[in-house]
């Protein structure tokens, strides 16, 4: 029998023998060269996206009222025509401006609440709808002007395990930064059980593209430790990729939970009113287990989702002050290395 094909062990906790002390543990900086992480966020930009976007979740669009969310600068209305698929178009009205985000939908009408002016997400008075597309989870919307890149039919999308056999949740943060600190905060896994050791012990970062081999060699590996409670802790192999240069994917490749991945997306908004960037970090959980009882947390999915939110919202806590950090350095010129 393969290593793959044994059952996994009857609890995945582990009692580690003796804890460090968090002022005890290894010293990552050494390992978390400036330099090393530019280059992985490098990479990443340069990869193709077909000007798509995270909007946000896709059970936070629905039939009976309009969406909206300035991307790059561009007001986006979205909302569901009777079938249930995503539309998505510019969000000021075209008749005199008004804007289409609060307006309620109707069969699939959108109808603005200034004068009554229809849209069923078709050509009409100039306005043109953009390409959208829902992969079940997310909701993205394709910005050709704002993107400037080929455009490409669908969002360039990780491969994850089916939401139907998942435990999912989706939580979105908003912070003053661009895309590009997310991603960097994100290609940085030497911070994980320092900036955060409520959540994670014993990290290691077993390999990166700089490596040229092994598990890092189109990613970078990571062994860690996820704290449950006192000496408890699950031990994993993650895995970090950037498909493109507004997400970075965290997949489980050993351990419990193997093929769970956590999807991080950052979609630029626009400046605030004193010109500083502001970035939608949208987190993507995808939770899952080869184990009979996961049927029970399946089951119990809508009472986990906030439970997961909340610890996203902790996590983003911090590492939203890594990247809006990391701009303000960048912006005055002081960014190290």
């Amino acid at each position: 029998m393969t290593r793959q094909a044994r059952r996994p062990p009857r609890l995945p906790l582990r009692l580690r023998p003796r804890p460090v002390p968090w002022e005890a543990q290894r010293p990552t900086w050494r390992d978390a060269q400036p330099a090393r992480i530019a280059d992985a966020v490098k990479a990443a930009l340069t990869r193709p996206s077909g000007n798509w976007f995270v909007l946000g979740a896709s059970d936070g669009i629905g039939v009976h009222r309009a969406f909206g969310r300035t991307v790059a600068g561009i007001e986006v209305v979205a909302w569901r025509d009777p079938a249930g698929r995503l539309m998505a178009g510019p969000g000021a009205c075209p008749h005199l401006g008004a804007p289409l985000d609060r307006s309620p939908v109707h069969c699939g009408i959108l109808r603005c609440r200034w004068h009554g002016l229809a849209l069923d997400g078709a050509p009409f008075a100039g306005w043109e709808p953009f390409p959208a597309y829902d992969d079940g989870l997310l909701a993205w919307v394709r910005l050709d002007e704002a993107g400037g890149e080929q455009p490409l039919p669908e969002p360039v999308l990780p491969a994850r395990p089916r939401t139907a056999g998942a435990v999912t949740a989706v939580h979105t943060v908003t912070g003053r930064c661009d895309p590009e600190d997310v991603i960097a905060n994100r290609l940085d896994p030497w911070h994980g059980a320092w900036l955060h050791p409520y959540s994670f012990v014993d990290l290691t970062v077993a390999g990166t593209p700089s490596d040229g081999d092994g598990e890092g060699a189109d990613g970078i590996a990571v062994e860690v430790s996820f704290k449950v409670a006192g000496r408890a802790v699950v031990p994993v192999t993650a895995h970090f990729t950037a498909p493109e240069p507004r997400t970075v994917v965290m997949r489980i490749v050993a351990g419990e939970g193997r093929g769970s991945v956590v999807e991080t997306h950052a979609t630029p908004l626009g400046p605030d009113d004193r010109g500083r960037p502001r970035t939608a970090v949208t987190e993507a959980v995808v939770a899952t287990s080869r184990r009979p009882g996961f049927a029970l947390a399946r089951a119990a999915a809508p009472a986990l989702r906030p439970l997961l939110r909340a610890g996203s919202r902790r996590l983003w806590r911090d590492d939203l002050a890594y990247a809006e950090r990391r701009w303000e350095l960048r912006s005055s010129g002081r960014f190290p290395g």
